[in-house]
């Protein structure tokens, strides 16, 4: 888990989950000759509206589409205004509680 922004209404968090998946070759073998096993990474981002209260994980398709277009925003050096609007263009995908126990 790392944040990657947090401003004034929106935190964004990434995770990653790393698995130990079935022996795969990985460009060599492991002693013995056996094959190492493979990491399969899985994971998303969670994107959190301070104001609404609500929240929202992007896995998959949507997560890549999220990091591709943060990456294209990043290269123009945006403010925090601009990242914001960014951000909110996900809000009507926010339908989860933001619950504190």
């Amino acid at each position: 888990m790392q944040m990657l922004y947090n401003s004034d209404s929106f935190a964004v968090v990434q995770f990653d989950m790393v698995q130990a998946g079935s022996t795969a070759p990985s460009g060599g073998s492991g002693p013995g000759g056996t094959a190492e096993p493979a990491l399969l990474t899985h994971g998303g981002y969670e994107i959190v509206d301070k104001f609404a209260r609500k929240e929202v994980f992007l896995q998959g398709a949507m997560a890549e589409s999220f990091k591709t277009g943060v990456e294209a925003l990043i290269e123009t050096r945006p403010s925090e205004e601009e990242i914001d609007d960014y951000i909110e263009r996900f809000a009507s995908l926010m339908q989860q509680p933001v619950i504190l126990h």
